[in-house]
């Protein structure tokens, strides 16, 4: 009698699967690098919010909107800066 798994086994993955595989994970990648940025851009919406605006109106005042502007690019310059660290202690890591 014949190997009764032997004829259910799933044949071995050929290079288009393996190609199509690699690209599902950099398109996978992709979106979460963009629900990542998505999410870095609420945070600072919700801080940035918090801190310069005092009440709402129907335009923003230039002493506001200086301080958003400021805001923002103190944690765009911040998260630069632990991005690069983190990236040179990986790289030493890997030597």
């Amino acid at each position: 009698m014949a190997d009764f798994h032997s004829s259910f086994d799933m044949p071995s993955t050929s290079s288009s699967e393996n190609a199509e595989a690699a690209e599902l994970q950099r398109m996978i990648a992709v979106e979460q690098q963009k629900a990542q940025f998505q999410a870095q851009v609420h945070n600072f919406t919700d801080i940035c919010w918090d801190k310069c605006m005092d009440k709402p109106s129907s335009k923003l005042d230039s002493r506001t909107e200086t301080c958003l502007v400021s805001c923002v690019e103190r944690f765009i310059d911040t998260t630069l800066t632990i991005t690069n660290r983190f990236t040179q202690l990986v790289q030493k890591g890997a030597h």
